[in-house]
C-alpha cells in the first residue's frame, strides 16, 4: 500500500509544478497595473522560462508590459525632474518589444485563420510609441563602444535589428510602416556596421539588404555584405554582391576592383568581358561601363582595345579624370613593351629609329596624365608616378624637379 501511494504522490507532482506556474501568470497578469514591478519581474523571470508557460502569448503579453511599466516609470521621473535611468529605459523598450513580438506569434497560432489575435492592438500601439527610443538606445551603445568593445557594441546591434523587425514584422503588415519610414535603410545600415565590427556576419547578411538602395550609405552596406560572404567562404554570393555593387554604386571603387581582383586570380577575364558586356547593353554610353571594359583589355593586354573605350569613356564624360589617367598608363605600358625589343646599340642605324618610336608613347601619355591633374589635382596617385616617368623620358627638366619634389615628400 505504501509502494503506491509514493508512486501516486510522484505522478501528481508534475501536475502541481504545473498548476503552480500558471498560477504565477496568472498572479502577474491581474497585479500588472497595482503590483509593485520588482515582484512582478522576479514572477516573469520564472514563467519566460518555464516549460508550461513560455510558449503561452499570456507569458509574453504579461512579460511586455512589465518591462512597459518599468520604462514609463522611468520616463515619469524625467517629466518630473527628477533622477532617472534613461538605460533603463532604453533596455525596457528592447525587451518590451521582444515580447511583444514574442506574444504575437504565440497568439496568432491561438487565433483563427484570418483573424487578427486579441493582443496586438494594444501590442502595436505600445510599440510604436516607443519606437525611438530603439534608436536612441542604439546610438547610444554605438557612440559609447571603444574599438574593441564587443559587448557595447552588439548590444547597439540588437536596437538596431529590433528596429529593423518591427518595421518588417507581420504585425505592422497592415500599416505599411516601411515607406512611411524615412530612417528605415540607415538603420539597417547602422546595425549592419555594429555587426561588422563583431564578426557577426550571420546579421550583416540579414540586414545589409535592407540599406542597399540608400543613397547615403548604401554602397558600404552592400561592402559589408560582400565582405561578410567572403569571410564565410560564399564565393558564388560575394561574386554576385560585387556585381550589384558595381552597378547600384558605380562610384565606390571597392566593387569594381574586388571583382576584377577575383576574374584576375581565377585568370577568368571571358567572364568578366561578358558582365561588362551585359551592362553595357543596358546603358550603352554608360562611361563607368565603357571604363570597365577598357580596364579589363588592359589587364589582358589588348591595349588598343582599352584604349578604344577608354576614349569613349572620356567622350561619355569628358570630366573623368580615371579615364584619362588610364590612357596615359596604357601609352606608358606600350612604352615599356617596346623598351624590351628596341635596340639598345647607338652605333646601330636603327637606334634613333626605336628611340624616337619610343618617345612617342611618352608624348602620347603627356596630355592625358596633365587633363588628369588639372581634373582631380588632390588625387596624386591619378597622376604623379606617370608624370614623374613621361617629364624623365621626354628630359623636361623643369617639370620634372616638380614632380620629383612631390614624390620626395610624399
Amino acid at each position: 500500500m505504501r509502494k503506491v501511494i509514493t508512486v501516486c504522490f510522484l505522478l501528481l507532482l508534475p501536475f502541481c509544478y504545473a498548476y503552480s506556474q500558471k498560477d504565477v501568470l496568472q498572479k502577474a497578469k491581474s497585479s500588472l497595473k497595482s503590483g509593485d514591478v520588482k515582484e512582478l519581474q522576479k514572477l516573469v523571470d520564472k514563467i519566460i522560462v518555464d516549460s508550461t508557460t513560455k510558449d503561452l502569448a499570456d507569458t509574453w503579453y504579461v512579460a511586455g508590459r512589465v518591462q512597459q511599466r518599468i520604462a514609463e516609470q522611468e520616463m515619469e521621473k524625467a517629466y518630473l525632474r527628477k533622477s532617472y535611468d534613461t538605460l533603463t529605459i532604453y533596455n525596457s523598450v528592447l525587451n518590451m518589444s521582444h515580447y511583444f513580438l514574442r506574444c504575437d506569434s504565440l497568439a496568432q497560432l491561438e487565433t483563427k485563420p484570418g483573424k487578427i489575435n486579441k493582443y496586438r492592438k494594444d501590442n502595436q500601439r505600445a510599440i510604436l510609441a516607443d519606437k525611438g527610443n530603439l534608436l536612441n538606445g542604439g546610438i547610444y551603445f554605438y557612440n559609447h563602444a571603444t574599438e574593441a568593445d564587443t559587448l557595447n557594441l552588439a548590444r547597439a546591434r540588437d536596437f538596431f535589428n529590433t528596429y529593423v523587425d518591427i518595421t518588417l514584422n507581420d504585425m505592422f503588415a497592415k500599416d505599411n510602416l516601411l515607406p512611411k519610414d524615412s530612417v528605415f535603410s540607415q538603420v539597417a545600415y547602422y546595425g549592419s556596421l555594429a555587426a561588422m565590427r563583431i564578426g557577426d556576419f550571420a546579421s550583416v547578411m540579414k540586414y545589409a539588404p535592407y540599406a542597399e538602395d540608400d543613397a547615403k550609405v548604401g554602397q558600404y552596406a552592400m561592402e559589408f555584405l560582400a565582405q561578410a560572404h567572403k569571410q564565410i567562404g560564399n564565393t558564388s554570393s560575394w561574386i554576385e554582391t560585387l556585381k550589384r555593387g558595381v552597378e547600384k554604386h558605380p562610384q565606390d571603387d571597392y566593387f569594381f576592383a574586388n571583382l576584377i581582383d577575383y576574374y584576375g586570380s581565377q585568370n577568368n577575364y571571358q567572364e568578366a568581358l561578358e558582365f561588362a558586356n551585359g551592362m553595357l547593353a543596358k546603358a550603352p554610353n554608360n562611361y563607368y561601363y565603357l571604363f570597365i571594359k577598357g580596364f579589363l583589355y588592359q589587364s589582358m593586354d589588348r591595349y588598343n582595345d582599352a584604349l578604344a573605350y577608354y576614349r569613349r569613356s572620356i567622350q561619355a564624360n569628358p570630366d573623368y579624370a580615371e579615364a584619362y589617367s588610364n590612357i596615359g598608363l596604357v601609352y606608358c605600358l606600350q612604352a615599356q613593351d617596346f623598351s624590351q625589343q628596341a635596340v639598345t646599340d647607338i652605333k646601330d642605324p636603327r637606334y634613333p629609329v626605336d628611340q624616337a618610336h619610343l618617345k612617342s608613347f611618352y608624348e602620347k601619355a603627356l596630355p592625358y596624365y596633365e587633363k588628369a591633374r588639372e581634373l582631380k589635382p588632390d588625387n596624386r596617385t591619378l597622376w604623379l608616378n606617370g608624370l614623374h616617368r613621361v617629364y624623365y623620358n621626354l628630359s623636361m627638366g623643369e617639370q620634372f624637379n616638380e614632380i620629383d619634389a612631390m614624390i620626395d615628400n610624399k
